[in-house]
């Protein structure tokens, strides 16, 4: 039996999983801005990597579905949902906020979250959270305030809204990903989300409704220059392909909770990316966030009940 996806004797796969898939996602901003800085449009940016995302993992969702066509017919809605809100809605939402404000305070806003997904849990399913899931909550959040270092940032309102759009997009991501439903392979899941995601970025801006800008100039980060195909085939393959995929599966086997809690660690990944690629470099008091962060996973971990 499970409580919210858990089971009894989580296999160390669920937290690599976890791992490989925070640390994906994390690259995203500092490759992301990379490429907007130069030309590349937020929507245009998101669309090429969930397009690229799509084409890596269906050839790997049609070899694990055997022929079970049905499986997808029958969760068509689900992945429809899953395409628009944590796919499109939420990557879209965050490429756009960090047009606005730091890459490290739209993480901030966004990685709420987990809080957001306790509230769900608990008013949705009655699934009411012990004191040491609402402490690691508080420690999490806690380190998340000090990783970002707010009051060494500016922001803007714009900046906030649209990280709050993907703070609701991650919850999303989270308990949709948990549900392992009719036996639907996860990177079915996944391939079907970013397919649906792209076109309807696709869809929307050869509408008109968001700007679709590409551009061929090389992409500079801290010390070097590259070709605009190398950072974008990252975006795909890496932020997209490989975080989708790993996501869903570790979320299966850790549950929505515990997953959207050991995500934290993709802000620990994004500064290490933005030190390496946009030359910033992590304060004493990030550090001592990170470790607060990684306390509060392990109290919510504790505060998760086990049922055999």
């Amino acid at each position: 039996m499970t409580h919210d996806g858990i089971r009894a004797g989580i296999p160390a796969s669920g937290w690599l999983l976890a791992a490989v898939s925070a640390a994906s996602f994390g690259l995203s901003g500092a490759v992301g801005r990379g490429v907007m800085d130069a030309g590349w449009s937020a929507a245009a940016a998101v669309t090429i990597r969930v397009l690229l995302g799509a084409a890596v993992l269906i050839p790997v969702a049609v070899l694990q579905l055997r022929g079970r066509w049905h499986l997808v017919r029958r969760n068509l809605p689900l992945m429809a949902v899953y395409g628009a809100v944590p796919v499109a809605g939420c990557q879209f939402a965050y490429f756009t906020a960090v047009g606005h404000v730091p890459v490290g305070v739209a993480i901030l806003i966004e990685f709420t979250s987990p809080v957001a997904v306790v509230g769900w849990l608990w008013l949705r399913r009655g699934e009411r959270p012990t004191r040491l899931t609402i402490l690691g909550a508080v420690l999490g959040l806690v380190g998340l305030l000090l990783v970002i270092d707010l009051a060494g940032g500016t922001t803007s309102l714009v900046g906030v809204v649209w990280s709050l759009v993907a703070m609701v997009g991650g919850a999303f991501y989270f308990v949709l990903s948990s549900r392992d439903v009719d036996g639907l392979p996860g990177t079915a899941l996944a391939a079907g989300g970013l397919l649906v995601g792209g076109l309807l970025l696709l869809g929307a801006g050869l509408t008109g409704l968001v700007p679709l800008t590409a551009s061929v100039t090389p992409v500079t980060y801290a010390g070097f220059t590259v070709g605009w195909w190398i950072p974008i085939t990252v975006l795909g393959l890496v932020t997209a392909a490989a975080a989708y995929g790993c996501g869903i599966a570790a979320t299966r086997r850790l549950g929505a909770r515990l997953a959207s809690f050991v995500a934290m660690s993709e802000v620990l990944a994004a500064l290490v990316f933005a030190g390496l690629l946009l030359g910033q470099a992590p304060a004493p008091v990030q550090i001592v966030g990170g470790l607060l962060i990684v306390a509060g996973v392990v109290t919510v971990r504790r505060g998760e009940p086990v049922v055999a």
